[in-house]
């Protein structure tokens, strides 16, 4: 983990975001944008559903703008099997991140064991060069079931743990970025998404504890950095 910074220029923070587009009335030209956004703004990635996957990664070739793909997403409740066999497939079709949901229903009940072999079973499928991500969706959770989550996520071979899906009851916070960062440590990845649409949002929740940020808002984000 890096050190905090106090401030970033636009062009840093640009390598904070997964630029986003997950909404389920996109269309092909919506996609042309988020990449043609994402290579003139030098963002780290774009992320996407996985049946958009080999279409992204065409148009990204050659550039530096990785491409994350989504499994099981937005719920987290589908069979292990069926989100393990999304994330090969993503994988296969040139995603080189992947963003799951936990099973939060199964958390909630404590069955644990289920929980952490969920996301066993999405690293084994996503191999050694894809980087694995856990949304944990702390709008649902108490801190509690939280510190559980990102535990779990770590210990089952997670690189990050990321705050929301963007599609439930609310998003990323702070409170919850700094809860967190504190639970996993410096080593893991800790992902702030859901809600954030400018520069001074972006900028603190970094500033708590985040090493991404996801956001459908990426060039709003970087339009309202301050001068310098």
């Amino acid at each position: 983990m890096q050190p905090t910074p106090a401030r970033l220029t636009a062009s840093e923070m640009a390598r904070y975001i997964d630029h986003t587009l997950l909404k389920a009335n996109a269309l092909p030209q919506d996609f042309d944008t988020l990449c043609r956004e994402a290579l003139t703004h030098g963002f780290f990635s774009v992320c996407v559903n996985s049946s958009r996957v080999a279409y992204v990664a065409r148009q990204l070739t050659g550039s530096n703008v990785a491409v994350c793909a989504v499994v099981g997403f937005p719920l987290g409740a589908m069979d292990t099997e069926a989100k393990a066999f999304e994330a090969q497939r993503a994988v296969a079709l040139g995603a080189a991140e992947l963003d799951m949901v936990l099973n939060i229903g199964a958390l909630k009940a404590g069955e644990l064991d289920y929980v952490a072999e969920d996301i066993r079973a999405v690293a084994r499928a996503a191999g050694e060069s894809a980087l694995l991500k856990v949304i944990i969706e702390t709008c649902l959770l108490s801190d509690g079931e939280k510190v559980q989550a990102c535990e779990i996520s770590q210990a089952a071979g997670a690189h990050f743990v990321k705050t929301s899906t963007g599609f439930s009851t609310g998003g990323a916070t702070t409170a919850d970025i700094a809860l967190m960062r504190r639970t996993v440590g410096p080593e893991m990845g800790v992902k702030a998404s859901g809600g954030i649409k400018d520069f001074a949002g972006a900028l603190a929740m970094i500033q708590a504890g985040a090493t991404r940020i996801g956001a459908g808002a990426g060039v709003a984000i970087l339009q309202t950095a301050p001068e310098a």
